[in-house]
């Protein structure tokens, strides 16, 4: 068997090179090419487009910013529908709109190949540590033998959801959005602190050892506090395409969503004021006086 992967971004590159130190022959793409250096020095096999990759390929992983970037890649005429082999699998890590992984996965099937739903949980240092978290539907057959190979992509859980291929991007869609609230009430809580002579560092030390002494707050509230938000592992731009995505959810689901309005809004303000590549942990700043 031999695997492709496209999309060597903050996140992508410690995947794809979890899986070439798992021993795995491993071809990359990346539009940027420069980018697939690091993997091609550790023996990854670079290759000039999609096309080139997914002929050579049994199964390829894909981690791209959004959903107009991964049609592109699938649907282009240079792309993997039109050069996958018949029985080929797909496995999609991005964030995306679900209906958009329904329509790739039936386009996928007509042309006898696999799709499968893999968002992943985690920023590049978890990544690292092989302690992501995917979440995957799709076709049992396909989870069965992505499973394993989602482990070794750095996957601490591998988390099933069943055979409908729109409930992983779901899950995804809901986990940033409450990813987005607590980094917004992390946000709050220290402005009122400050606002009101409280020492916010001290806070969250008491927070961060008690009622909220979970990675994210304890890892988010450091960079909220420190303001460390470059360079960002992911963007306030990209966090705004996520909300947009999880708005757009909504409104198919007929699901009224005001905190998803107020995250936009916030980010969108970030954006607009030039500052949509620091870290999307920056969001509450659009609530500062």
């Amino acid at each position: 068997m031999t695997y492709g992967f496209i999309g060597l971004g903050s996140l992508g590159t410690p995947i794809a090179l979890n899986l070439l130190e798992s021993g795995h022959q491993l071809h990359v793409y990346n539009r940027t090419i420069a980018k697939a250096q690091p993997l091609e020095a550790k023996g990854a096999i670079v290759c000039q487009s999609v096309e080139e990759l997914a002929k050579a390929c049994d199964i390829v992983f894909t981690m791209v910013a959004d959903d107009a970037a991964l049609q592109n890649i699938t649907t282009g005429p240079n792309g993997l529908l039109q050069h996958l082999k018949p029985g080929g699998i797909h496995i999609s890590m991005s964030t995306i709109l679900a209906q958009t992984a329904g329509t790739l996965a039936a386009q996928h099937q007509e042309k006898g190949q696999h799709y499968l739903s893999a968002p992943v949980f985690g920023r590049p240092e978890a990544a690292a540590a092989r302690k992501l978290n995917f979440v995957i539907s799709g076709p049992k057959e396909v989870r069965d033998a992505a499973t394993p190979l989602l482990k070794e992509a750095g996957g601490a859980g591998v988390w099933d959801f069943g055979d409908d291929i729109l409930t992983a991007n779901t899950v995804k869609l809901c986990g940033n959005f409450l990813i987005a609230t607590a980094l917004e009430a992390i946000g709050e809580s220290i402005l009122l602190a400050k606002q009101s002579g409280v020492d916010a560092h001290k806070m969250w030390e008491v927070f961060g050892q008690t009622i909220f002494s979970t990675p994210l707050y304890q890892n988010y509230s450091k960079i909220i506090l420190n303001q460390q938000f470059e360079p960002a592992a992911f963007t306030a731009t990209l966090g705004l395409k996520d909300l947009n995505l999880v708005l757009e959810q909504g409104a198919a689901a007929n699901q009224a969503l005001p905190l998803a309005d107020l995250l936009k809004g916030h980010l969108t303000r970030l954006v607009n004021d030039g500052k949509g590549a620091i870290d999307w942990s920056a969001v509450s700043q659009g609530a500062k006086n």
